[in-house]
């Protein structure tokens, strides 16, 4: 199955409408740590030593990660947010396939 960025987009403004999406990367990474993540999406620009942090811990509490292709301005716009926002935890997806697109990512990259 090939996951399209559209598609990832198009779930995360489900997700955010319909489950529980934090915004914001102290608490995206507090999230992890705690392990009370689902899911985790980072913006390609955030910064190196952030990016890092979250991989490292949600690879430790077996959280799938999906770094976002565009700038953190555009995964703002995503969220209709008018600000930037380098990442966001998905505590809960609602109604929306976000967690099964990001894992089919997941294995995609891991092969």
């Amino acid at each position: 199955m090939s996951v399209q960025v559209t598609d990832i987009e198009r779930e995360l403004v489900n997700a955010l409408k319909t489950g529980k999406v934090v915004l914001g990367s102290r608490k995206t990474l507090r999230y992890v740590k705690t392990g009370k993540a689902k899911a985790v999406i980072v913006a390609a620009n955030a910064p190196p030593e952030l990016k890092s942090d979250i991989i490292y811990y949600a690879k430790l509490s077996n959280i799938p990660v999906y770094i976002y292709p565009g700038t953190s301005v555009e995964l703002g716009a995503v969220c209709g947010k008018p600000f930037v926002v380098a990442s966001l935890s998905i505590l809960d997806p609602g109604n929306s396939r976000i967690l099964e697109l990001i894992e089919a990512t997941q294995s995609r990259t891991a092969q």
